[in-house]
């Protein structure tokens, strides 16, 4: 049996493959399984991973449990974020206010203080900075938010990608990322720098060379990686 195969039930308590239900049970809540065939899982004992024959992997309860990312898990006891790693050992035993999913090797956390920062796999800072949020590393670059209000784009050793900063940024695709500034939405270049002069109420990002961007009079328009609206939908 792929595990990859295996889907969570509509009413999101036990699994399903090829239309039957898995393991003659049924739980308070389930997630999908992830790498490399895990999944987590809560009863009325507590919260805990699977493997794909339906096993618990480790005799642990949680009051929740998250997918598997980069071989970590997130877990939570009393409001405390952690990571496991496969086997159910504790990746470090740091405990914070929140932790998301490890993507490249490096996580987002948040501290008791409400500052955020990056982990590595053993759970130690990767720079000495904090941010007001802190977002996941896509190829190799994030987006955070410096303590003078503003975003910009950081490397994973903490240092700045470019001189620029926004009001809001997201993470590059395809060499382009949504940034805004005091007029309006608009796409950037690794640069940092506006890749067209107009600016957008809302943009999303470049799908195979075009964007679906609204104008600042609410109308829809695609628009090309070179600024033109080359179709206005209304």
């Amino acid at each position: 049996m792929n595990w990859k195969e295996i889907e969570v039930s509509k009413d999101q308590t036990n699994f399903e493959y090829q239309g039957s239900q898995l393991f003659g049970r049924t739980f308070t809540e389930v997630l999908k399984f992830h790498e490399p065939g895990i999944a987590p899982v809560k009863d009325e004992t507590g919260a805990f991973h699977i493997d794909v024959a339906g096993r618990e992997i480790y005799p642990v309860r949680y009051d929740r449990t998250f997918g598997f990312y980069c071989c970590r898990a997130a877990v939570v006891t009393q409001n405390r974020y952690h990571h496991i790693d496969e086997n159910g050992r504790e990746a470090y035993s740091h405990r914070f206010a929140w932790a998301g999913n490890y993507q490249e090797n490096v996580c987002t956390i948040r501290d008791a203080s409400g500052q955020y920062f990056h982990i590595d796999l053993e759970g130690q800072r990767c720079y000495p900075s904090n941010f007001l949020y802190a977002g996941d590393f896509k190829d190799g670059i994030a987006c955070v938010k410096w303590t003078d209000g503003y975003f910009r784009h950081i490397f994973k050793d903490g240092s700045a990608v470019h001189t620029c900063h926004y009001l809001d940024l997201g993470v590059f695709h395809k060499g382009f990322a949504m940034a805004k500034d005091d007029q309006g939405w608009c796409h950037i270049n690794q640069k940092g720098l506006p890749i067209y002069s107009q600016r957008y109420l809302a943009i999303e990002p470049f799908y195979n060379g075009f964007a679906l961007v609204t104008k600042l009079d609410g109308r829809k328009a695609i628009l090309s990686e070179s600024g033109d609206e080359v179709l206005d939908i209304g």
